[in-house]
């Protein structure tokens, strides 16, 4: 099974930021969306980095002075950093030919959960290693039953 085939089910939507825009703006779009990281691209549609719910938490562990405070109401506790501060910058790709087991393998050894997926220089999706496990989960299924109705009387 290939990138492509997660692709061809997900659909290739990917949510973007600006490098500029506030910290506290791609938290709110993490929310929003429900997901873990949001892909950062420039005005021109590059990919610039990506950023993630653990290096937004490793921003406001090292700099949040304002977590271990209790601070009166009303308060504004908006993150003033900029998304070009704090992302991570090497980003890896993947391409929609990519086996998933060598994906799955690459995501484990650099300990990264989110894989943007590239086509001849464009961005075509992004795919979760929690993607990778369920499409290797259903291959399996599929393979044992194909495996069981051989047993069991396709001679």
């Amino acid at each position: 099974m290939r990138i492509k085939n997660i692709l061809e089910k997900k659909g290739g939507h990917v949510v973007t930021i600006g490098p500029g825009e506030t910290v506290h703006e791609a938290i709110r779009r993490l929310n929003e969306h429900r997901i873990g990281a949001v892909l950062v691209t420039t005005a021109g549609g590059v990919v610039a980095g990506i950023l993630s719910e653990r290096d937004v938490l490793r921003e406001c562990g090292e700099r949040c002075v304002r977590l271990g405070e209790v601070v009166p109401q009303p308060h504004d506790a908006r993150c003033p950093a900029l998304v070009a501060d704090i992302m991570t910058k090497d980003v890896v790709t993947g391409s929609p030919e990519d086996e998933l087991m060598s994906v799955m393998a690459v995501m484990t050894q650099r300990r990264i959960r989110h894989l943007p997926v590239m086509d001849a220089g464009e961005l075509v999706g992004i795919i979760s290693i929690g993607d990778v496990v369920n499409a290797l989960v259903e291959e399996a299924g599929f393979e044992n039953q194909q495996l069981k109705g051989y047993i069991h009387g396709v001679t």
